[in-house]
């Protein structure tokens, strides 16, 4: 079985930036970050997959790339989930380009609904998952430091494999779909 799911990662400049404006929060020692490299816009999490299958997924999620061109993002401020008083997640929010996400997860919902994967029953929220509380809850009071308002250009989405290993997990792209 492979851990998968779908996904778009900024460039390393802008995952170098979020990183370090996370650090510098003042509750930053309130969440265990995730590292820089780490750092993406999850579009569906598919779990754990057969290795038979996953030519199945690439086949399915290819007319991603067909249609799309590449268009612009830009962050806004942090965020946690399920609230800032009861967080439990940190992340970075998206502005500019948030459409353009949702209709891109909803594609590749469209597309591996078919496959047997199960409908994601939340709305979609861009954000990039920063860290994760350290206790059970942590409380995102209003950041000293606000996140700095990054661009990027969005010209392609992956399909990703999450393995554990000794120093945590590490994730290795599978499939590239390109706009």
């Amino acid at each position: 079985m492979v851990r998968t799911f779908v996904a778009i990662f900024p460039p390393q400049e802008v995952r170098e930036a979020l990183f370090r404006a996370a650090q510098n929060l003042g509750v930053s020692h309130d969440f265990r970050l995730v590292g820089q490299e780490k750092i993406h816009l999850t579009l569906k999490f598919l779990g754990d997959v057969a290795e038979q299958d996953l030519g199945t997924i690439e086949k399915a999620l290819q007319p991603l790339g067909e249609s799309r061109d590449p268009f612009e993002v830009s962050t806004s401020g942090f965020g946690a989930f399920p609230s800032e008083q009861k967080a439990r997640i940190l992340w970075a929010g998206i502005e500019q380009g948030s459409n353009h996400l949702r209709t891109i997860a909803e594609a590749v919902e469209n597309l591996l609904s078919p496959a047997g994967f199960e409908r994601e029953s939340r709305p979609y929220v861009p954000h990039m998952t920063l860290g994760r509380a350290r206790a059970r809850r942590a409380k995102l009071d209003a950041p000293q430091t606000s996140a700095p308002t990054l661009r990027f250009t969005v010209r392609g989405v992956d399909l990703v494999e999450s393995a554990p290993g000794d120093g945590g997990v590490t994730y290795a792209k599978l499939a590239s779909f390109h706009f």
